[in-house]
């Protein structure tokens, strides 16, 4: 490797990795105007900063010796934002330092932090950690940064994203005056300036381009998608690609698990990495990307963070990222060491100017285009069939012997078609997806006409064409046509985005011959153009082994859900649908006017009595008994009765009731006798 100052230990290390020539970034932090000086470093992901730093620190920590000497108090700190990056760069500094004799040790969050006490006891030249887990052991006397040399802040304008700021300050201000700062970020806000003038002194400033560093490699896509088919873009995208190791970014932890639930249903080998993962799981998980047991990674941001793959060869960005900078980081995962990656953005219609603006933001240059189809990845797979290694290996006495007893029973043609199916049955299938055409143009594409006609011009907009409580997943035919039904609905959740690609397959046919689909609870009614149904009828009576579903032609036209069609309101056009107001019953003008028919027929209102003869809408209570004369009052104010009664005999003033014998017998009209009682006789009062 060409460098200005490498140390004799590191040069061999890095001779032993094949380090033949420095990057920018590892050139400008050994440039002789730089040795010994504070340095601002503004380079982006996987340009080398880590190899960058070791060199450059190598000075302040050998001098002129070829071995460090034995480990006691630490030389150099480094801060890293994350523990997946913390732990990266602990095995980057320990092969860079193998040779001198360097002991590194690690603290991260996460982690036992009794065992990273006792290997700091233990001593060690190079601490690397997290913000939270550094100061928590300086706070607690374990961490001795007395004798510090060198402190590195790698990614500092995340640590500053993610809220570390104090944690930071805290480092820079505990540790010695002497020290030599080196500040390393992706991007220089006024954030990191103010704290480099803050902590730094005479800072030796570098800077390099994204042309210039690590994401000249990097080739950047835009594939404009349908809002409902973001999942099937995302798999046809990793087949398409085929890369050794894909990584597929997510804004939230629930898109994280979804996808990846979506993911391994379709047969990917694939992980996740998002917040609510243990470090135990974490490092599982990398662990199976790194050994090839697991293709695909499903991450967000956060988990993403300092994640360095071998063969990573596609980023997939299935949500857009919040700003430029968090695009540049996701996508510099791929692209590393000078090998070739591929940044794909799935960009729904609506969020097209949000990602022209960040690619604009962060001065990328996208081809924009769709998504890849079924046709080219089969195609694709004919060509990676035939070069595939297994057609290269030597041939053993045993292999012979089999492909001899198979020839004898089998066709050389049948041989091979059982071989190209065994091949195809270890890859994920495609996925069908629409184009999304007229759809899928932003407002601004489309002319004002056609966005204030779109609603009232489209064949749901009319009576006779609209489906029951769904909508015609395309427009109506021009010319004539002829309908299907498919025995399948909402029942078995029927959608027109897979239903089309089916109906195309067995059938034969192209999406332009098919018109609107109809799905009810039990079944899909669709149309197809009349050139095309004849031969669409005799194909769709073969039966098919992928989906076994029932399509049968309709003579008489769209027939609809019989269930469906007793819960849906009627389909009206005009003003009472073209039928009179009230079916069976005399319509409004032939009836009888109000005034001409009187209120009561038969009887007058009142006979004779002042006792209201209509109808009441509660039961009468019994008359009030108390007095000779009855008299009854009901709660509309003009119902009451004035008659005479029979005299009633008073019920005694005392008593418990009539149909008890406890009654005093009555003597005359008014008095009675007074019961006499047995008195109970009176308790002594104890003395005591």
């Amino acid at each position: 490797m060409k460098t200005l100052s490498a140390s004799p230990p590191l040069a061999r290390a890095l001779a032993e990795r094949n380090y033949n020539d420095a990057t920018p970034v590892q050139t400008a932090v050994l440039a002789a105007d730089a040795v010994g000086r504070d340095l601002l470093v503004s380079a982006q992901t996987g340009s080398g900063k880590t190899v960058a730093y070791g060199l450059a620190i190598a000075h302040d920590l050998l001098g002129d010796a070829e071995r460090l000497p034995r480990a006691s108090a630490p030389l150099a700190l480094i801060v890293a934002p994350t523990r997946e990056l913390a732990l990266q760069v602990h095995r980057e500094l320990e092969w860079l330092y193998k040779h001198a004799g360097a002991r590194v040790v690690s603290c991260v969050g996460g982690m036992d932090p009794q065992r990273e006490k006792r290997e700091l006891e233990a001593g060690a030249h190079i601490v690397v950690g997290t913000p939270g887990r550094l100061c928590d052991h300086i706070r607690r006397k374990r961490l001795d940064v007395s004798e510090l040399k060198a402190v590195v802040l790698d990614e500092a304008d995340e640590m500053l994203d993610l809220g570390f700021r104090e944690d930071m300050e805290f480092i820079l201000k505990t540790t010695p005056d002497t020290r030599r700062t080196l500040l390393f970020s992706a991007t220089l806000p006024r954030t990191i300036v103010n704290m480099a003038k803050q902590y730094q002194e005479d800072a030796f400033r570098v800077e390099v381009t994204a042309g210039e560093g690590g994401h000249a490699d990097i080739e950047y896509r835009a594939i404009r998608i349908a809002p409902g088919d973001i999942e099937h873009a995302v798999v046809n995208v990793l087949r398409f690609f085929e890369s050794p190791t894909a990584i597929v970014f997510c804004n939230t932890r629930n898109a994280v698990n979804h996808l990846q639930a979506a993911l391994l249903e379709r047969g990917f080998s694939v992980v996740a990495l998002s917040g609510e993962l243990t470090q135990n799981e974490r490092t599982k998980a990398l662990q199976s990307l790194r050994d090839g047991r697991a293709r695909v990674c499903v991450a967000t941001d956060v988990a993403a963070r300092g994640i360095d793959l071998p063969n990573l060869g596609l980023v997939v960005h299935a949500d857009l990222p919040n700003d430029p900078e968090v695009l540049q980081h996701r996508s510099g995962r791929t692209g590393r060491a000078g090998k070739k990656g591929v940044s794909v953005m799935l960009v729904i219609p609506a969020r097209k100017r949000r990602a022209e603006l960040l690619l604009n933001l962060a001065g990328i240059e996208a081809v924009w285009g769709t998504s890849p189809t079924v046709e080219e990845i089969r195609a694709l797979d004919q060509q990676r069939m035939l070069q595939d290694a297994l057609f290269g290996e030597a041939t053993t006495e045993d292999d012979l012997v089999l492909a001899h007893a198979l020839l004898a029973e089998r066709s050389a043609e049948d041989i091979a078609a059982a071989l190209a199916r065994l091949y195809r049955s270890r890859l994920p299938a495609p996925e069908d997806i629409l184009d999304p055409g007229q759809g899928g143009r932003s407002r601004d594409e489309r002319g004002p006409r056609e966005n204030r006609n779109a609603r009232r011009d489209g064949p749901d907009s009319r009576g006779d064409e609209r489906a029951p409580r769904s909508k015609p997943a395309r427009g109506g035919m021009t010319e004539g046509s002829v309908w299907f039904r498919a025995a399948i609905g909402r029942n078995k959740n029927a959608e027109a985005r897979w239903l089309l690609p089916m109906i195309c397959r067995r059938g034969g046919i192209g999406k332009g011959d098919i018109g609107a689909i109809r799905i009810f609870d039990a079944s899909t009614e669709f149309e197809i153009s009349a050139n095309a149904a004849d031969e669409f009828a005799q194909k769709i009576k073969r039966p098919d082994k992928e989906d076994n579903i029932r399509i049968e032609a309709l003579p008489n036209g769209p027939q609809g859900d019989a269930q469906s069609a007793k819960r849906e309101k009627p389909d009206y056009k005009g003003k009472n649908n073209g039928k009179p107001a009230y079916q069976g019953k005399p319509s409004h003008d032939d009836r009888p006017a109000r005034d001409s028919k009187p209120r009561f027929e038969g009887k007058p209102r009142y006979e004779g009595k002042a006792t209201y003869e209509g109808k009441s809408s509660y039961e009468r209570k019994p008359p009030y008994e108390g007095k000779s004369g009855l008299h009854t009052e009901s709660r509309r104010e003009d119902t009451f009765r004035t008659e005479s009664a029979p005299a009633r005999s008073k019920k005694p003033k005392h008593g418990k009731g009539p149909d008890q014998r406890s009654w005093p017998e009555v003597g005359e009209r008014g008095s009675f006798k007074k019961p006499e009682f047995a008195k109970k006789p009176k308790k002594k009062k104890s003395r005591n």
